[in-house]
C-alpha cells in the first residue's frame, strides 16, 4: 500500500509540474536561506576563531588607569613575571602616529615599546637578524625591529636579510634596524593595527617620548591550564599594589582575557544564527501554508476518484495516507532543491569572495527534518477532509 500511495502521489505531483513548482517555491526559498545563511555565518565565525587560536588563548593583557601616584614600574614587571600561573610580562606602550623615513620613502607607522619577553608572549618569529634584548632595554639603545611589509616597501629591499643593519628614522630619530619578523606575525601580534609595524625597546620609546616611565599596560603570558591562576595572581598583585578591593577592579586596572574572545564569539555566533534561522523559518512556515492550500485544491479537484476508491473498499486510513504521502513528497522534494540550490549559492560566493563557505551538515539536516516536519503539520488537515469525505457525495460531486 506504501509503494501504490507513493506512486500515485508522484504521477499527481508531476501532472501539474508548474503548480507543484510554484507550491514547493515557499520551501525552496526557506531551505536556501537557513542553509546559505547559517553555512555563511558558520564560516566567517570559523575562520575568525582559527586567528584567535593562532595568536593562542592563554594571554592576558592589563591596562591600568591609576592616579594613586605609585605606577607602576619594570620591577614591578618582574615581580609580575614570578607570580604563579605566569610565564612571561612585558610592559607595552605604542605610538600610533609616528612617521617612519628612509632615503625618499616615508610612512605613518606604529611603533610598540617593550621588552625582550615580548617575543615570548606573543610567539612572534624573526626571518632576519634579531629581536631585542635585555642590554637594549638597560642601555635605551636606539635598535629596531620591523615587519616584512615595511622592510620591503620603506627601506626598498628585495630580502629581509639586506635590511638588518640599514638605518631608519622614527619621527625624526635614528634608529639600526637589527631584525625583521617572519610573514606569520603581523596576524599573530593582535596589538598591531597598522600595515607597518616597529618595535623598539621600551626603556628607548620613553625616553624619547618622555612619558616618564610609568607602565600604563603590559601582557602576560601564561600555559592554557594556568590562565586561570595567572589572571587571579595579578588581579591580587595589582589590588596590593594599588590599595584596591577586587570590587573596585574597574577604579585601577582592567584584565583582558584572551579566552573572553573565544566565548564572546560563541555567543554571538548562537544568536545570529538563531535570529537568521527564525527568519528562514517563516519562509517555510509560508511555504508550508501554500503547500496546505494546494492540497486543498486536489483533494477537491480528486472528489470523485476518492469516491470511487472508497466504492471499492478503502478505508479512511488509506485515503488519509495517499494525500499526506502527496504532501510529505512536495515537501521534500523543494527542501532538496532548496539544498542543492544553497550548494551552488555558497560555491559561487567562496568563488567571489576567495573564502571558502563550506555548507553546514547540521543546519542542513535541521533543513530537511523542518521541511519533513512542515509537510506532515500542513498535509494532515487535507489529508483528513479527504479521507472524512462519504462516498456517496463524493460520487455525486461535480467540479
Amino acid at each position: 500500500m506504501i509503494f501504490q500511495s507513493m506512486k500515485m502521489a508522484w504521477e499527481s505531483v508531476i501532472s501539474n509540474k508548474l503548480r507543484t513548482f510554484l507550491t514547493m517555491l515557499g520551501i525552496i526559498i526557506g531551505v536556501l536561506a537557513l542553509v546559505v545563511l547559517v553555512s555563511i555565518v558558520s564560516g566567517a565565525t570559523s575562520r575568525v576563531t582559527d586567528v584567535i587560536s593562532s595568536m593562542g588563548t592563554d594571554k592576558l593583557q592589563v591596562s591600568v588607569f591609576d592616579d594613586s601616584g605609585k605606577p607602576l614600574k619594570m620591577k614591578d614587571m618582574e615581580d609580575i613575571s614570578a607570580l604563579p600561573g605566569v610565564r612571561a610580562a612585558a610592559p607595552l606602550s605604542q605610538d600610533m602616529g609616528a612617521t617612519v623615513k628612509s632615503g625618499k620613502n616615508s610612512a605613518s607607522v606604529q611603533v610598540t615599546g617593550t621588552t625582550a619577553a615580548y617575543r615570548e608572549i606573543q610567539g612572534l618569529s624573526i626571518a632576519s637578524g634579531r629581536w631585542l634584548k635585555s642590554t637594549d632595554q638597560e642601555n635605551h639603545t636606539a635598535v629596531a625591529v620591523v615587519n616584512g611589509t615595511l622592510a620591503k616597501d620603506i627601506l626598498g629591499v628585495s630580502h629581509t636579510s639586506e635590511a638588518v643593519g640599514k638605518t631608519v628614522t622614527i619621527s625624526g630619530v635614528p634608529y639600526t634596524v637589527v631584525g625583521v619578523l617572519g610573514e606569520g606575525s603581523q596576524m599573530t601580534d593582535i596589538f598591531s593595527m597598522s600595515a607597518y609595524s616597529v618595535y623598539i625597546p621600551y626603556s628607548t620609546l620613553v625616553r624619547n617620548s618622555r612619558t616618564g616611565g610609568a607602565i600604563n599596560s603590559f601582557v602576560v603570558a601564561a600555559g592554557e591550564e594556568t590562565l586561570a591562576e595567572a589572571e587571579a595572581s595579578v588581579r591580587g598583585y595589582l589590588s596590593e599594589r594599588f590599595d584596591a578591593g577586587d570590587d573596585e577592579e574597574n577604579e585601577h586596572y582592567y584584565i583582558f582575557n584572551m579566552s573572553q574572545i573565544m566565548d564572546s564569539m560563541g555567543q554571538v555566533t548562537a544568536v545570529m544564527s538563531i535570529a537568521l534561522g527564525g527568519i528562514a523559518a517563516i519562509s517555510l512556515l509560508v511555504g508550508g501554508i501554500g503547500i496546505m492550500n494546494i492540497m486543498l485544491v486536489s483533494v477537491t479537484e480528486r472528489t470523485r476518484e476518492i469516491g470511487i476508491r472508497k466504492a471499492i473498499g478503502a478505508g479512511n486510513g488509506s485515503i488519509m495516507f495517499q494525500f499526506l504521502i502527496e504532501a510529505l513528497m512536495v515537501s521534500l522534494i523543494g527542501c532538496a532543491v532548496g539544498v542543492l540550490a544553497s550548494w551552488g549559492v555558497l560555491a559561487l560566493i567562496s568563488l567571489i569572495s576567495k573564502t571558502n563557505f563550506p555548507m553546514d551538515p547540521g543546519v542542513v539536516t535541521v533543513a530537511v527534518v523542518f521541511s519533513l516536519v512542515i509537510g506532515l503539520i500542513f498535509g494532515i488537515y487535507p489529508a483528513s477532509k479527504a479521507a472524512s469525505k462519504k462516498p456517496i457525495d463524493a460520487l455525486h460531486f461535480t467540479n
